[in-house]
């Protein structure tokens, strides 16, 4: 079937909008500051935002906007959905992935997708470059060290493990954020490894890392950091073969998802205490309370905070604020998601 794109004129320079996500999320992103940023560049539905599209309110709203305002717990925009919307022309996402509410049925009309993504990368860039540093002074181990001694060690005969000069950083998979990683990497006396299959040499040279095997990314690096999306094919990825692999006292940083890893193996290696791991996705991603992990001194667990959260909102709004007015003005989008790259996005 052939894409056809509704063709309803957009009104003015303003296109009519409604936002479409679950009420927490509106609460978090949607404060005055937004709505009248969102304002100038469209003609937005009044509140509340929809989060059901079966509802009476739900299609009369649909049934005039040319742009669809989503967010976190946007219900699935289905062929039902789309019948209720005959004028949809464009969703602008104010998260990351968009799996949850873009099916089949949006491409198939035509219909275009932004996504905040590019956005939501810095936060968790900024979360692992952190921990990549501070894991390699051990701050939070001598840290509750200092606190259980009360007093200072030698800084001379401090080892010569401890430090952040030449130590070699693994990033696995050349994502939105790992690129963000490694171009936030750069000040920093860090070579930088890169496993991605689909990043060629010149791609790696351009992006000042250098590309090696997946066996080779755990064997030499001192850090890992798993910047892999979840995807039929890279569930349970690292392996326990390839965690046995890493050097001692290495640290393997997660922030993608927490199945990419074999859980039970990491289990299995930090209960060893062969490696350091730092954890802000787990599998699931709230562990049980008995899940031996938490009993792991080697672990630092965080509750998937390296996202956007707080006054990190605004700045996904900001860039959903401007997608609505690029595309208002007929310039497109600046951060489209094709269709054709589904298959390799979270």
């Amino acid at each position: 079937m052939p894409s056809t794109a509704p063709t309803a004129p957009v009104t003015g320079n303003r296109p009519r909008a409604a936002a479409a996500m679950k009420p927490e999320a509106a609460s978090a992103l949607l404060d005055a500051r937004s709505l009248a940023a969102l304002g100038e560049v469209c003609d937005l539905a009044p509140l509340p935002v929809l989060d059901d599209f079966a509802t009476d309110r739900a299609r009369a709203v649909l049934a005039g906007v040319e742009v669809l305002v989503t967010g976190w717990g946007c219900p699935p925009l289905d062929a039902a959905a789309l019948d209720a919307a005959p004028h949809l022309r464009a969703v602008v996402h104010t998260a990351g992935s968009i799996r949850g509410h873009i099916t089949e049925a949006c491409w198939e009309r035509g219909i275009e997708v932004s996504s905040a993504a590019a956005a939501n990368a810095l936060p968790v860039a900024e979360y692992t470059v952190a921990m990549i540093l501070l894991s390699g002074k051990r701050a939070l181990e001598r840290a509750r060290g200092y606190r259980t001694k009360r007093r200072r060690d030698d800084a001379l005969a401090t080892s010569t493990e401890v430090g952040n000069y030449g130590r070699t950083v693994g990033i696995l998979s050349a994502s939105l954020i790992g690129r963000r990683v490694i171009e936030l990497l750069r000040p920093y006396d860090l070579p930088v490894l890169l496993h991605d299959p689909y990043v060629c040499e010149a791609e790696a040279a351009a992006l000042g890392v250098r590309p090696v095997g997946l066996g080779e990314l755990f064997a030499r690096s001192d850090v890992v950091s798993v910047h892999t999306p979840l995807l039929p094919a890279t569930r349970g990825l690292v392996s326990r073969e390839l965690l046995a692999s890493m050097r001692p006292d290495g640290v393997l940083i997660n922030t993608s998802r927490g199945a990419v890893i074999d859980q039970d193996a990491l289990t299995d290696v930090l209960r060893q205490n062969r490696i350091r791991a730092i954890l802000d996705v787990t599998e699931p991603d709230t562990l049980p309370a008995a899940h031996p992990l938490w009993e792991c001194d080697n672990a630092l667990i965080t509750p998937h905070l390296a996202g956007s959260q707080g006054n990190e909102w605004r700045r996904l709004v900001d860039l959903a604020v401007g997608e609505a007015g690029r595309w208002a003005a007929g310039d497109g989008f600046a951060h489209p998601v094709r269709r054709e790259r589904l298959a390799f996005l979270a």
